[in-house]
Formats: structure tokens, C-alpha cells, sequence
């Protein structure tokens, strides 16, 4: 695989330039950018929309669902003289429930940052990381696009040093 790690002095060359790369043909999954300041692109630039939110309220829902499910299975399983009271009681259920379709929502949306961030997947591992200088500001592509374009492209949007790493 092909990396091509260019560096930047700016921001708004930074997103010149990914906007530049998306037009050959890039996708966002195969950009990355390092800084040792956290970017904030405008929208449009580099844009990797994330679908945790309804991620959390599906596992919220899925696990609260099967932990009533699972006290309805247990309170019907053996049948006991309960004097004329309900076998099952929502009222009776209703802590428990509330408490695993938190514990839903919490183990789903750790699951997804985990996904989501590359650390339960092996994505990029044997990526190359650029060396950090002060000031500056990487931009690595996975190159899917023909090399001289990527060159050229990076260079016209202000790239004051690129590096091509074969891994």
C-alpha cells in the first residue's frame, strides 16, 4: 500500500488541499490528518458522520427488552401461589428493566466509540505515523489515486514538504 504524507503549515491549506483530493477521487476514510491541536474543518471537508447516537437507543431499547423478557421467562418459568397477586408486575420489574436499558445504552455506545475511533478494528495498523513537528500540520493519504496528481495536488494547495512511504 501506498501512503503519500504531506505537510502543511495552515489549516485552510489543510482543507484546500483535502478538497482537492476528494475531487481526484479520495474517499474521507482514506484521509487522515495529524496535529498537536485539535482541527475543526468547515463543514463539507472532511466530514465522517457517526451513527452512534441511534447506535446507543438501539442497544438501550434491545437490552431493556431482553431483561424484561428474560424476569417475564423467569417469573412464568415455575409457577407459585402468589394469593391472588400478579405472577408478573411491570411496577415489580420496573427497576430492573430501567437499570439494564442503562447498562444498554452505556456498553453500546463504548462499543461503538471503540469501532468507531479504529481501536477494536485493525484498521490502518500498519499505517505510517508522521513525526510531529511543532506548527505543523500532516495530512496522509491512502492512496487510491494515481501518484503524480497526488503530488501535484498537494503541492499547489501549499504542502511544504511530502513524503511517499511504501508499507
Amino acid at each position: 500500500m501506498t501512503y503519500v504524507i504531506g505537510e502543511f503549515r495552515g489549516k485552510d491549506e489543510v482543507a484546500v488541499a483535502i478538497r482537492a483530493l476528494r475531487a481526484l477521487g479520495a474517499a474521507t476514510a482514506d484521509l487522515d490528518v495529524f496535529s498537536e491541536e485539535p482541527m475543526d474543518f468547515p463543514r463539507g471537508v472532511l466530514d465522517r458522520p457517526s451513527r452512534m447516537s441511534i447506535a446507543s437507543v438501539s442497544g438501550a431499547v434491545v437490552f431493556g427488552l431482553l431483561a424484561t423478557a428474560f424476569i417475564y421467562w423467569a417469573q412464568h418459568n415455575y409457577r407459585v401461589v402468589t394469593g391472588g397477586m400478579p405472577v408478573f408486575s411491570f411496577w415489580a420489574t420496573g427497576v430492573i428493566t430501567y437499570e439494564m436499558t442503562m447498562l444498554g445504552a452505556i456498553v453500546t455506545t463504548f462499543a461503538w466509540f471503540l469501532w468507531d475511533s479504529g481501536l477494536a478494528r485493525r484498521r490502518g495498523s500498519s499505517a505510517p505515523v508522521p513525526v510531529m513537528n511543532p506548527c505543523s500540520i500532516f495530512l496522509r493519504l491512502r492512496c487510491p489515486i494515481p501518484l503524480p496528481s497526488v503530488l501535484e495536488t498537494m503541492t499547489q494547495a501549499g504542502a511544504i514538504g511530502i513524503e511517499r512511504i511504501e508499507s
